[in-house]
């Protein structure tokens, strides 16, 4: 198994694979780290789908990593979906660098997968990116307007002003729309999803998650193990070792059929 520090552009990331598969063109994982977290603390994910065969890309997302500058959780949180928009750019330009370094042609498989804001980001991306043949979303939210929304009326309610005019707060919410998979469900397109969250979980709300999922399992009536949700009745902002494991084993499955 190799770990090595690379940078695809300007993006820092991990690359894992087995030695063995250095060049070959197989499956291909781009795993997305959480707010705050970094490239290298998603390393288990990357064991567990490498030791499968497949390739993973771990990068560091805006303002993180080794990109991260001298901001306070509280300057960073203010540019949360600077990061995750700039994140699901990110993640078009890895297909192109994997493309380029002759990684994958066009009937290799990808995978997208994250946790907490990695899991938004990959929702967000399942809206706009058709060439993303399965993901898994631990923790993740798929209403980017409900979410932004809600983060704004807490940030407003302790106190906090926010640091744009109603125009801009307007402009913000039409451009999340667009990757906002609740308002266009159909872009699923009867993709293998796993979902994972915890029920007490007080970072990301479960509820939303949730009730998207049911409101679309219809979508998957033709094969429910294609669209899938795994419930931690207690567990809080955490993936159990259960649920990475599941989620890891779901990835896999379908890039590799």
């Amino acid at each position: 198994m190799k770990v090595v520090n690379e940078r695809w552009g300007n993006i820092p990331l991990l690359h894992v694979y087995r030695e063995s598969e250095i060049e070959k063109q197989v499956p291909v994982v781009i795993f997305l780290h959480g707010f705050t977290s970094a490239k290298e603390h998603n390393l288990h994910y990357a064991y567990q789908l490498a030791e499968k065969g497949l390739r993973v890309l771990l990068p560091d997302a805006h303002l993180h990593g080794e990109r991260q500058e001298s901001l306070d959780e509280v300057e960073l949180s203010l540019r949360f979906w600077e990061i995750t928009l700039t994140s699901i750019e990110e993640v078009n330009l890895l297909r192109g660098e994997l493309v380029e370094r002759n990684l994958i042609d066009n009937d290799t498989k990808i995978g997208l997968a994250g946790t907490s804001m990695g899991g938004i980001v990959t929702l967000g991306c399942l809206k706009v990116y058709p060439w993303i043949d399965t993901t898994a979303v631990m923790m993740g939210s798929p209403s980017y307007v409900h979410l932004a929304k809600a983060q704004m009326s807490q940030y407003e309610a302790r106190g906090f002003k926010l640091p744009i005019t109603d125009a801009e707060r307007k402009k913000m919410l039409e451009t999340l729309s667009v990757f906002d998979i609740t308002l266009n469900p159909d872009a699923l397109d009867g993709r293998p999803v796993f979902f994972w969250h915890g029920k007490a979980d007080n970072v990301v709300q479960y509820e939303p998650t949730f009730n998207f999922y049911n409101s679309q399992k219809k979508l998957y009536d033709h094969d429910p193990r294609r669209f899938q949700f795994m419930t931690d009745k207690t567990a809080s902002h955490a993936v159990s070792r259960k649920g990475m494991l599941a989620a890891t084993d779901f990835v896999a499955h379908y890039l590799s059929l």
